[in-house]
C-alpha cells in the first residue's frame, strides 16, 4: 500500500500563513472587544474606600477632591498616576491605591504628622515627624503651639533631630525649646519659651550637649546671685571655651570655669 503524496511546500506555507493571519485577526478582534468592554460606564470608578491615617480626610472629601482628577475606568486607570493624585492632597504624605472590583478603589493613607513649623517667623510651612517639609491649612492643625525650626533648605530633618535630642536636657527645669535654628555658617541658636535666646555655637551633638549640661548645672546658682531666676535670662552664650555668658536685665555676667565674673 503506497503512502499518501507529500503536500507541496508552497501549499504548506500558505496554510501556515493563513492560520497565523487567522490567529492575529482573532487576537485583534478580542483585544478590541476587551478594550471596548473596559471602557464601559459600568466599570467607571464610582467609589473610594479609605483606611489608615484619616484625621483630615474621609471617603466623602476624597471623592469630592480626587475623583474628578482620575482618568480611566477600573481596567484602564493608571494606579501609579492615581497614587500621585492622592498624594497632592495637603495632608497626605503617602498613598497606596488598589483596585476593588468592579468599580471602586481601596486607598490606604499615611498623613503628615505636624511636629513643628519651618522657616522664619511667619512662614506657614510645617515639618512632619520624618523631618520633611510640607504645606497644609494651618486652620486644621490639631496642635497650634508647635515649635519653630529654621535652617538651610534640605536640612529640616537634621534640625528636627537636634531639637529632639536637646529638648530633654531642658525639660527638668521646665524649659522648652520654642525655636531652633541652624545658621548658614553651621551655628545653632535656640529660643526658649521664656524668650531667652541661647547661642549654642557650632559642633556635633555631643559638643552641644556638653555645653548645655554645663550651663544647666550652674545657672540656678548664678542667676540667684542677682536675685533672678533662670526664666528671667535675656540671653545665654555657650560659645565660650571655659564657661558661658549670660545677660539679665541691667546685669551682664560671665560665668567661667574659674568662677570669674564680669559686670
Amino acid at each position: 500500500m503506497s503512502s499518501p503524496a507529500a503536500m507541496p511546500i508552497d501549499i504548506r506555507l500558505m496554510n501556515t500563513l493563513a492560520s497565523a493571519l487567522f490567529v492575529v485577526a482573532a487576537l485583534l478582534v478580542l483585544g478590541a472587544l476587551l478594550g471596548w468592554g473596559a471602557r464601559l460606564p459600568a466599570f467607571a470608578i464610582k467609589g473610594v474606600s479609605v483606611s489608615g491615617d484619616v484625621a483630615h480626610y474621609n471617603a466623602i472629601t476624597l471623592r469630592a477632591n480626587v475623583m474628578p482628577r482620575l482618568q480611566g475606568t477600573f481596567f484602564t486607570l493608571d494606579v501609579n498616576a492615581a497614587r500621585k493624585v492622592f498624594e497632592t492632597m495637603p495632608w497626605v504624605r503617602q498613598a497606596i491605591v488598589r483596585r476593588d472590583f468592579p468599580n471602586r478603589l481601596k486607598v490606604q493613607l499615611q498623613e503628615h504628622q505636624a511636629v513643628a513649623f519651618w522657616g522664619p517667623e511667619g512662614d506657614s510651612r510645617l515639618v512632619n515627624s520624618f523631618g520633611e517639609v510640607f504645606e497644609a491649612n494651618l486652620g486644621e492643625l490639631e496642635q497650634e503651639d508647635l515649635p519653630r525650626l529654621n535652617g538651610p533648605e534640605g536640612r529640616s530633618a537634621q534640625v528636627l533631630a537636634m531639637r529632639q535630642t536637646l529638648q530633654p536636657l531642658f525639660a527638668p527645669m521646665d524649659l522648652v525649646i520654642d525655636q531652633l535654628e541652624l545658621t548658614p555658617r553651621g551655628g545653632w541658636r535656640a529660643q526658649l519659651d521664656t524668650g531667652t535666646v541661647v547661642e549654642l555655637g557650632s559642633g556635633d551633638t555631643p559638643e552641644l550637649t556638653a555645653r548645655i549640661q554645663r550651663f544647666l548645672k550652674t545657672v540656678t546658682q548664678v542667676t540667684a546671685r542677682y536675685q533672678r531666676r533662670p526664666e528671667q535670662l535675656a540671653s545665654v552664650d555657650l560659645r565660650h571655651t571655659d564657661g558661658y555668658a549670660i545677660r539679665l536685665e541691667g546685669v551682664s555676667t560671665l560665668e567661667a570655669g574659674d568662677s570669674k565674673k564680669k559686670q
